[in-house]
């Protein structure tokens, strides 16, 4: 029997990192099994950045909304698109950014959510009081309409049991995947042109993700005390004004703006990653560096174990010499380097991209 999907496909056009990844990610790799007996719709409000639309592989097509103005489509995720997945003949309905459209059930559709986090409720300090309101109140009306829930950690499916009340054989774990272009070595012309386009330092340390309070990147500054003078920490990703309250530090490098290509080569130049946020729902960052050829030192307190794997070092994430020791271990020229890098890559062959496809196909066909 033929199976219909359709996706929420909003982030894969508009965001660059994060959620975008994960649907980008997700589609191609459903795209990459080959089975004629899928056919993919990607529903999108706006066609959003031609880069990202065109990292799409052929093998999905893009739906737009049917009414053309503009307020009805600001709604239209929410309300007036069910009409259009009836209308498509979609059979399931999966929402890549925890939210499903309101009336979803009502209209014969399975829907599918991948929820990513549950930290506007576990940790609503770092957001704005409305915003949680609004987060939560979309929350639970997803939860309704949902058939299946795929959390993409065990501390997440923790979290929607014990903050959403949810029964745990509504939710089913799924790992994220990462990209193929991490496991790709970039050519030197290409390495040659990053170093020279973003005047990186000879030696430094790297994380990647949105410089915010919640990733606690001053733990990393802190720790560059008690590091060797000439190691440098490089931060790629959007800036809060958390970022401008950082330390002033020349060895601290924060970056902006960066593409995909630059960014794989970045990973390809530093020598330890670093990742020392509060709470996450999984840390991809870290499979791609560690598919990159990095090793890793993360925070505890939250999931991040689940993605780097036993071979990673975790540290408090109050605990700035806790960090600086991690990372002194993982430097270049430490005799245990190499093993953990490779015991670290061998743990990540599970969040493989055809495997992870295989797991959520499973969910879809299991539905109907």
């Amino acid at each position: 029997m033929k199976l219909t999907v359709g996706f929420d496909a909003k982030r894969i056009v508009r965001n660059g990192t994060g959620l975008g990844s994960y649907g980008r990610t997700l589609v191609n790799d459903l795209i990459r099994q080959g089975d004629d007996d899928i056919a993919l719709h990607l529903y999108v409000p706006d066609k959003g950045r031609d880069d990202l639309r065109h990292q799409i592989l052929d093998g999905a097509t893009f739906c737009y909304p049917t009414a053309n103005c503009q307020l009805l489509t600001a709604i239209w995720r929410t309300h007036g698109i069910v009409k259009d997945l009836q209308k498509d003949g979609i059979q399931v309905y999966h929402g890549l950014s925890g939210e499903l459209p309101i009336g979803l059930k009502k209209a014969g559709i399975k829907g599918v959510v991948t929820i990513h986090d549950l930290i506007f409720m576990r940790h609503p300090e770092y957001y704005h009081w409305i915003d949680t309101k609004i987060y939560e109140w979309k929350f639970r009306q997803t939860v309704k309409e949902a058939d299946r829930i795929i959390a993409i950690s065990e501390r997440t499916k923790q979290d929607i049991m014990e903050l959403g009340g949810v029964s745990e054989d509504k939710i089913t774990v799924i790992y994220q995947s990462y990209a193929p272009r991490f496991s790709e070595k970039p050519s030197p012309e290409q390495v040659a042109a990053i170093c020279e386009r973003y005047q990186l330092p000879e030696r430094f340390i790297l994380n990647v993700g949105t410089i915010e309070q919640r990733k606690n990147l001053r733990l990393v500054v802190d720790a560059l005390n008690d590091l060797p003078e000439d190691i440098h920490l490089v931060a790629v990703g959007r800036q809060t004004k958390y970022a401008a309250q950082l330390p002033k530090n020349p060895r601290v490098h924060l970056l902006s703006g960066v593409n995909d290509e630059a960014l794989t080569a970045i990973y390809s130049l530093a020598e330890v990653f670093v990742y020392p946020s509060r709470y996450e729902g999984f840390g991809i960052p870290i499979i791609e560096a560690i598919a990159a050829g990095l090793p890793v030192v993360a925070c505890t307190g939250s999931c991040l174990e689940e993605a780097g794997g036993p071979a990673s070092m975790y540290v408090d994430p109050d605990d700035a010499k806790g960090m600086a020791s991690a990372v002194l271990s993982m430097l270049k020229g430490n005799t245990d380097r190499e093993q953990r890098i490779r015991q670290s890559q061998q743990y990540i062959e599970r969040f493989k991209g055809t495997d992870v496809a295989g797991q959520v196909l499973e969910v879809y066909r299991s539905l109907l």
